[in-house]
């Protein structure tokens, strides 16, 4: 992918779209925290990873726009979950993919969803509401939320995908926080559950807790499903 990145209008979001050096590549939509996903692609580019097109959306209200439902907030001093996640991804698959489908070379061989946190857990329910995205990655994904592991191994998922990725740093589980300590739990058995089904799912452990690395997390994940 392209190291200049092209800002998106008209989209309701802050967009970044760093397109495929050569025709009809992957898409990959990652939801980031971070303003314009500079340094991630510099940690892509040195990953070698197989050449795609890069969506990096931010500006995001993260306790509402990748909520699947509301929920109560895990601590006292942050705000509850509004669920806005059908809403967001309405205007991801309507408005702001139809914007970055403009500017890329030939026509996405595939479309590909990646995220970090609550944006890893998003990425994963997406699947469950929506055909186009038949990649996704989960990193350090918020797969503690309320009631979600529930939801994921019952639920039919709408696109049978071709590779899942998830990880997670080996010291998130260990907090004091009962709901925070049930996420390395729950990724094993929602990863599990996808092997089950005969999908191919790649689980990684690494090293550290929940804000180590982020960008070299982000980038191992994507170049997984590159």
């Amino acid at each position: 992918m392209k190291d200049r990145g092209i800002a998106l209008e008209n989209t309701g979001k802050n967009c970044i779209l760093y397109p495929a050096e050569e025709a009809d590549r992957p898409l990959i939509v990652l939801n980031h925290f971070a303003e314009d996903g500079g340094s991630l692609v510099r940690a892509l580019r040195e990953s070698s990873c197989g050449d795609g097109s890069l969506l990096v959306v931010g500006d995001l209200d993260w306790n509402r726009d990748l909520s699947p439902w509301a929920a109560p907030a895990i601590r006292k001093s942050e705000e509850p979950f509004s669920g806005g996640a059908d809403a967001y991804l309405d205007a991801l698959l309507h408005v702001i993919l139809p914007e970055a489908e403009k500017r890329i070379p030939g026509k996405p061989a595939f479309y590909g969803i990646a995220g970090y946190s609550l944006a890893g857990l998003f990425a994963l329910y997406s699947l469950y509401r929506c055909e186009r995205f038949t990649r996704a990655a989960s990193m350090s994904g918020s797969l503690w939320f309320t009631d979600f592991l529930q939801f994921a191994t019952t639920e039919p998922l709408r696109v049978r995908p071709e590779k899942l990725y998830l990880s997670l740093g080996d010291r998130e589980a260990k907090t004091r926080n009962p709901q925070l300590a049930a996420v390395q739990e729950n990724t094993e058995k929602l990863c599990a559950h996808y092997r089950s089904l005969g999908l191919n799912a790649e689980f990684t452990l690494n090293e550290g807790n929940h804000f180590r690395d982020a960008d070299l997390r982000t980038a191992k994940g994507i170049a997984a499903i590159l």
